[in-house]
C-alpha cells in the first residue's frame, strides 16, 4: 500500500509539472491565424518546395516547435533549415549550415494553405 502511495505522488508531481510548462507555453504563443500579406516570401505557416544540390526534392510546413507532432513534412521554425529560408522568395538559394557541412537548397514553390 505505501508503494503504490509514493508512486502516486510522483505521477501526480509529473503532472503538476506538465501543466505548469504548459500553461508557460500557452502563455507564450501567438495565434497566426490570417495568411501573411506578401505571400512571394516565407513566413510561419507556408509550405516550401525545396530541391538540394542532388536534384532531392523535398516539401515541408513551418510550424511552431509545439505543432510538430511527430508529422515528417513540418520543421520546426526554430530549425536551421527553417531560420534560412525564411523571407526569401521563390528561386532563391538558401545555404543551411548543418553540423558537419553545408547543403544548398533552391526554393522552387512557397505555398499558404491551411490543410
Amino acid at each position: 500500500m505505501g508503494f503504490l502511495y509514493i508512486y502516486g505522488k510522483k505521477q501526480l508531481r509529473e503532472i503538476d509539472r506538465r501543466v505548469r510548462y504548459l500553461e508557460k507555453r500557452l502563455d507564450a504563443c501567438t495565434v497566426v491565424d490570417r495568411l501573411p500579406a506578401d505571400q512571394s516570401k516565407v513566413f510561419f505557416g507556408a509550405w516550401v518546395t525545396l530541391e538540394d544540390e542532388e536534384g532531392v526534392v523535398r516539401r515541408h510546413r513551418l510550424v511552431g516547435p509545439d505543432e510538430l507532432d511527430h508529422n515528417p513534412a513540418y520543421i520546426s521554425v526554430d530549425s536551421p533549415v527553417a531560420r534560412a529560408i525564411l523571407k526569401k522568395e521563390q528561386d532563391d538559394e538558401v545555404v543551411v549550415k548543418l553540423a558537419a557541412k553545408e547543403k544548398i537548397y533552391t526554393i522552387e514553390k512557397i505555398e499558404y494553405s491551411t490543410e
